[in-house]
């Protein structure tokens, strides 16, 4: 099967409509089991009609599409007199809504297909879940020694600790996956609290994901958290004890996030080999058992959980016993704490839990631990916290200098190095600041004061010493040529790596007032930043018209047509908004929305506003793409590209990319641009799959004279980048925005929206631009 990302989408706007979740009664995504499950779920008595079931594949008969899987679907149960009401609601979002089935009063699920009865089975039989079955486990003694005390064979086999210490960064369970984590878009909803990394190099990795609540209105601290725990070695040794691991360390690494113990709570995900022999069922039943002892001990409920037993290839290759734990909670985002060590002289406290006999956790310990942790975060006397992972002591540490590139320099002298490398569950290393008394704050409890941060790059520890960039290398090594985090780098024209910057003494405004200027935004499919662009506009000052532009028939084309032209003659402002129009399939980028502006009507409409009422127009990212194929930037009208026109094309480390990056103010020309200074710099969000601005070097030059280059990309001196990550895409002369000749259309990759105040926590510097304030004070 295979997803349809853009129209899940729709269907995620159309659940988001308070009016239409009052409609639904029920309902069901198309998962496992396809229209059997997804329809037959929802009452008791059904009649199911398979030929009106939508096809995505001709040619599937009547069992075939009785259980094919569709994710991108979802059957909802509505009053039949509520029909026209959702029917119509979904068009407004470009959605097919067709009736499958009818409720019966009969408690039958009938399915018919080609006017046959192809299935008749009464819900007494169905809830019976089939004939009862029950095997015997057998859970297996557990036998070798405690993997909790085991340091790592690469770590052993080293021929000193200098490159133990490496060789434990370069394990595959240690190592770094930002190249992996930055193909997701880990900023849209703009609720991120905590980037997945962290600090000013974005290279200290955050153990859990805090978010911002969304809501459409309003704005709210409260923060949702999630944070997991598993560790496959562990669960080798013992399916047991790997549950218990898997538990303890999404409780410890939610609470090092900022969660009350006392309120978490879990869900459980289980995945194992086939079951044929009793042993085979000892594996998750061992595994429960395990996960269950910390849920009696923590006083913490499990609410849900997925299960499987399938993870077995050929009858020779099984998955390890896999028990994987979330933990979840909602908190006051305000009140997060971040793993990256933030100044250098702060103490840095490990927190250990005892291991009682069978390597058993001391419960006890660990509930007192986590609960004074928590009342010292909210007294905010915590500056960074992590629980210890993989890799243990040595491996945090090291991941916690490295996002602001401060070192730590541990007590001398310091014995049984070897323990920091092991795993040491429900331990958690903890910065705080260097008068702190750390036996009153942690009484009581098994601490222990490892070292100092230092504002010298480098771990330190007896008489061997490892510096910033080799401990950076072989941690982000291993898995680059898999998931590369860096691009190659372009060659530029020794006069365009440092333009000067370009100052307009008088900011452009319009000849006109408005109290509140009006802004359109149009919605093609496949776009996702549509929210956050309107509540970026209404927290300025405007009125925003979102409006979903639909293309299922000709019919709905000519009337998003006519709304677009409507739309565009009654606002001053045009918003083309961030996502994949199109999907970005094939080669999406943009062209879908650029087809449709060049309709006529709707070019005539643009040109209107701009040449003749003195609007703007604002593209980000996928809507900048669209600008720049109209012509729109650099040009300022809808016109043919030329051959030296400037494009955007795929970043040049050939993935999508998403991530914080650094911009430069060049140019304060555009009336985007009119509360900031050329000069300033800006932490904005990225995240996309072709954003590599390209153009001829002489027509960049034209550019620069003009003021017509917004914003570069710089490192972290403020200087144009010409490298990743600090330039993302690999943008030729770092440009990473350009304006039309009088500035008033601007388009940019940084998704400037995607900012408020209390998220992105763990990334420093300025992170508002006011380019929305500015674009509403154009009209003031």
């Amino acid at each position: 099967q295979k997803g349809n990302p853009p129209t899940e989408r729709k269907i995620q706007r159309l659940f988001r409509n308070p009016e239409v979740a009052r409609l639904i009664k029920r309902c069901n995504d198309f998962g496992a089991g396809g229209v059997s499950v997804a329809i037959g779920e929802l009452a008791d008595g059904l009649h199911i009609n398979l030929d009106k079931v939508t096809k995505k594949y001709a040619g599937l008969d009547g069992t075939e599409l009785a259980i094919s899987e569709s994710q991108e679907r979802m059957a909802v149960c509505i009053a039949s007199g509520d029909w026209d009401k959702f029917s119509a609601f979904a068009d407004k979002e470009n959605l097919e809504a067709t009736v499958v089935a009818t409720v019966t009063e009969e408690p039958r699920l009938v399915m018919s297909w080609r006017g046959d009865k192809i299935v008749d089975i009464s819900r007494r039989f169905l809830d019976t879940n089939g004939v009862a079955q029950h095997a015997k486990a057998v859970v297996q003694a557990v036998t070798g020694d405690s993997v909790f005390d085991k340091v790592p064979d690469a770590v052993t086999e080293a021929p000193d600790l200098h490159g133990a210490w490496l060789a434990n960064l370069g394990r595959l369970n240690v190592c770094s996956e930002k190249g992996l984590s930055e193909r997701f878009d880990s900023t849209i909803g703009r609720a991120t609290v905590q980037m997945p990394f962290g600090g000013r190099t974005q290279l200290t990795p955050a153990q859990g994901m805090v978010a911002q609540i969304p809501v459409l209105h309003g704005h709210t601290d409260a923060a949702s958290l999630m944070a997991h725990g598993y560790n496959p070695d562990v669960a080798c040794w013992s399916p047991f004890h790997g549950a218990m691991y898997a538990v303890t360390q999404s409780l410890v690494k939610a609470v090092a996030l900022g969660a009350d113990p006392d309120t978490l709570r879990l869900t459980l995900q289980e995945y194992f080999q086939s079951m044929k022999a009793p042993s085979d069922w000892g594996l998750p039943v061992a595994a429960l058992l395990g996960a269950n002892l910390v849920l009696e001990k923590m006083e913490v409920p499990a609410v849900g959980g997925k299960d499987s037993m399938s993870g077995t290839f050929n009858d020779e290759l099984n998955v390890p016993p896999t028990l994987v734990s979330f933990a979840v909670n909602v908190i006051d985002g305000r009140k997060t704490v971040t793993s990256e060590f933030k100044q250098a002289g702060d103490k840095v406290v490990f927190l250990s839990t005892p291991l009682l006999e069978g390597a058993i956790l001391d419960f006890d310990a660990l509930r007192r631990n986590l609960r004074t942790v928590h009342q010292l975060m909210l007294d905010g006397r915590i500056r960074a916290a992590a629980a210890v992972e993989e890799g243990g002591i040595a491996a945090d540490i090291t991941k916690m200098t490295l996002g602001n590139t401060l070192g730590f320099s541990f007590i001398k002298p310091f014995p049984h190095t070897e323990s920091l490398f092991s795993l040491q569950p429900g331990g958690l290393l903890l910065e705080v600041a260097a008068n702190a008394d750390t036996d009153a704050m942690f009484g009581g409890l098994d601490h222990l004061v490892l070292g100092y941060v230092t504002e010298k790059p480098e771990i330190r520890l007896n008489d061997t010493a490892w510096t910033n960039a080799e401990l950076t290398e072989a941690w982000t090594k291993p898995l680059d040529k898999v998931f590369p985090a860096k691009a190659p780098v372009a060659d530029t024209p020794s006069d365009l790596q440092d333009m000067p910057l370009y100052h307009q003494e008088l900011p452009l405004t319009a000849p006109f007032s408005l109290a509140v200027p009006k802004v359109f935004i149009p919605v093609f499919p496949g776009q996702n930043c549509e929210y956050d662009s309107a509540r970026a506009f209404e927290k300025a000052g405007a009125a925003t018209d979102t409006f979903v532009v639909r293309n299922l028939t000709p019919k709905a084309i000519e009337e998003t047509i006519e709304a677009m032209v409507k739309g565009i003659r009654d606002a001053q402002i045009i918003m083309l908004p961030g996502g994949f129009s199109a999907g970005d399939e094939p080669d999406g980028s943009g062209k879908f929305i650029a087809t449709m502006f060049r309709n006529p009507r709707i070019a005539e409409a643009v040109n209107d506003l701009l040449q003749n009422r003195d609007g703007l127009m604002l593209g980000i990212c996928n809507g900048f793409q669209a600008l720049i194929k109209l012509g729109l930037v650099p040009y300022g009208e809808i016109r043919p590209l030329e051959a030296d026109s400037p494009t955007l094309t795929f970043n040049t480390i050939g993935r999508h990319v998403s991530q914080m990056v650094y911009t430069r103010i060049v140019s304060n020309k555009s009336p985007w641009l009119s509360l900031v200074e050329p000069g300033d710099v800006h932490a904005i969000a990225v995240s996309h799959g072709e954003g590599r601005f390209y153009a001829p070097a002489d027509t960049i030059r034209k550019l620069f004279r003009n003021g017509q280059v917004a914003t570069q990309y710089v490192d972290l001196d403020g200087k144009p980048a010409m490298d990743s990550p600090f330039n993302p895409n690999g943008s030729l002369y770092a440009v990473e925005g350009i304006t039309s000749p009088d500035g008033r259309v601007l388009g940019k990759m940084g998704h400037s929206e995607r900012y408020i105040p209390g998220l992105m926590q763990n990334i420093y510097g300025e992170k508002d631009q006011h380019l929305f304030e500015a674009g509403v004070q154009y009209f003031k």
